[in-house]
């Protein structure tokens, strides 16, 4: 990583500025299929991020003589209701500007929240990743993360046109 950044611990007064970077990272996954809708989250993920802030799930990359924000990290212990053999921290978002990629900031990113998981008590961490995105999954199997699980999704909207067109290919059998 460059000697000119540094990570560290959001403060309030960043929380609006990182949620200007989601905002980023949520219109960059459309290209990937995602559902989520960056403008009209902004103010949902601001809260999001505000409460990942006062929780110190929340770590910044600072770059050059101004500090200038080109990245972060949000993340959390787990807490669900199943008990589990593992503790897990769950990386929820994680960004750096494309201008400032190639440089290990996301990697130092990575690593500073996996430390502060560590010490909360996480054995392992988990995180999604779009499936198309190529650049992201190669980015954390270079950090050595594996496959965990694989989420599935069908259109229910292409279902109905191949029942139909299965419909359709049997009656054109029956009439043959």
């Amino acid at each position: 990583m460059s000697a000119d950044v540094t990570i560290e611990p959001a403060t309030s007064d960043d929380v609006e500025a990182v949620a200007e970077l989601w905002v980023r990272l949520a219109r960059g996954q459309r290209a990937y299929d995602s559902y989520v809708r960056a403008d009209a989250n902004r103010n949902r993920m601001r809260e999001t991020l505000a409460a990942h802030q006062a929780t110190d799930g929340l770590l910044v990359a600072r770059a050059g003589a101004d500090d200038t924000l080109v990245g972060f990290v949000s993340f959390s212990l787990e807490h669900g209701t199943l008990e589990l053999d593992a503790t897990r921290g769950t990386i929820s978002n994680i960004y750096v500007e494309p201008t400032h990629r190639g440089r290990g900031i996301g990697a130092a990113l990575l690593e500073a929240a996996e430390d502060a998981l560590a010490d909360r008590g996480a054995e392992v961490v988990i995180l999604e990743v779009m499936a198309d995105n190529e650049a992201a999954r190669r980015f954390y199997r270079e950090q050595g993360f594996d496959a965990f699980r694989v989420t599935m999704e069908r259109s229910l909207a292409d279902r109905d046109e191949q029942a139909v067109q299965s419909e359709n290919d049997t009656h054109s059998k029956e009439d043959e």
